[in-house]
């Protein structure tokens, strides 16, 4: 497998003219190869060049080997769209873009203008789709308004939690987005109560000011429901437990992983959800068989859940394209929006003309306990969350 995967890296090193061979189809990734953002960016990226392994090994797609591209976004706005163009000049028949909405759209909007399609790698706004890119736009992860639902209703479903407390750090769209999705949940779970919010920036070297009024409510509540993503998720973290608050703390799929945990020794009474388990306990045994190829294929272990969006997204894609017997945008898009719960490795997708992203799924709930990650549960929001109100 490292092999393989070795030889479709090199393949970026061609120049634009040898894909303009109708006997090649390219897949394009302009995403981070440097900066915070390759946290997130590279392991999906590890996952997708895996499944892209696999279609050539088993005779390629339309017959056809697919070859690919590569261009560093810096994790900078601006080098994205730079990255977009640079990709879409090499021959790029779909542009591939950063997890997060912010740093991912200035390159997917590059292929929208292009006519191509783009796909987030594991963006999770609804605006990394149709409502913030366009039409020919997709995200291959799950709503971040799904996870904050999620984890509010669970949290009040299974560890009965009533009073909550609301601290968004308002840097990316992602953030807002989970509190969205908990502010869409908490009104319909009766008699909880949300005891007080407030909201940080991720660079703020101190939240001693929220801290403090965390501090002065009556009681401690119950959950808080931490809106927040690396870098700074780890300091807020940190914060809030050398101050001596204990409540649970929820929080997204954002803050995945074990790599930050030295940094809050014995953590505990901490929550996310995540679409699959890095911690060699996911109850789906296929998934256990993924993280010993991807250890095979890169050498480490999956460092985070967003790794497994981007063998999700080379997945229904090259399954849109069979269908559609074409890389056409028109045509791909089309067989993309007939999916309807399509299964994939990693939970169903489903797609329509007037989402390209998941408002509902099937969870599984880490713990992290004295410092150790692990699976204790899995849930599924009631409903799907309506567009209107992912809109808000």
């Amino acid at each position: 497998m490292k092999r393989v995967i070795a030889v479709l890296a090199a393949s970026t090193c061609l120049g634009s003219a040898a894909f303009g061979d109708d006997d090649r189809i390219v897949v394009g990734f302009a995403t981070a190869e440097t900066g915070f953002m390759q946290a997130y960016d590279k392991p999906a990226q590890d996952a997708a060049m895996i499944r892209i392994a696999e279609i050539n090994e088993a005779g390629g797609l339309l017959g056809k080997q697919i070859e690919v591209v590569n261009a560093d976004t810096k994790t900078d706005r601006a080098e994205g769209a730079k990255a977009g163009l640079s990709v879409i000049d090499a021959g790029a028949d779909i542009v591939v873009v950063s997890c997060d909405y912010d740093f991912g759209a200035p390159a997917a909007l590059t292929a929208e203008s292009s006519g191509l399609i783009s796909f987030f790698l594991c963006a999770e706004s609804i605006k990394a789709g149709i409502q913030g890119v366009g039409p020919n736009s997709f995200s291959a992860s799950v709503l971040a308004p799904v996870q904050g639902a999620t984890m509010a209703q669970w949290a009040y479903e299974k560890k009965e939690a009533r009073s909550f407390y609301r601290l968004l750090d308002t840097w990316t769209e992602y953030n807002k987005g989970i509190c969205d999705g908990f502010d869409y949940m908490l009104p319909q779970l009766a008699d909880a109560t949300l005891v007080g919010e407030d909201t940080f920036l991720n660079e703020d070297a101190s939240i001693a000011a929220q801290i403090t009024r965390i501090k002065g409510l009556p009681e401690e509540p119950d959950a808080i429901m931490l809106c927040t993503m690396m870098p700074g998720a780890v300091s807020a973290i940190k914060q809030l437990r050398a101050a001596g608050i204990n409540s649970m703390i929820l929080n997204g799929s954002g803050v995945d992983g074990s790599y930050w945990l030295s940094a809050v020794p014995d953590l505990s009474n901490f929550y996310t959800p995540v679409q699959g388990s890095i911690y060699g306990d996911d109850p789906n045994a296929e998934v256990t068989a993924f993280n010993a190829k991807f250890k095979e294929a890169t050498g480490g272990d999956p460092s985070t859940q967003y790794t497994y969006p981007g063998y999700v997204m080379i997945d229904v894609w090259a399954k849109a394209v069979e269908r559609a017997g074409t890389t056409e945008t028109a045509a791909v898009v089309a067989e993309l929006e007939k999916m309807n719960a399509e299964p994939t490795l990693f939970g169903p997708r489903t797609f329509t003309s007037e989402l390209h992203h998941q408002n509902q799924a099937r969870y599984l709930i880490v713990e992290t306990n004295a410092g150790k990650p692990g699976v204790v549960d899995e849930w599924t929001i009631s409903a799907p969350i309506p567009v209107a109100d992912l809109m808000k």
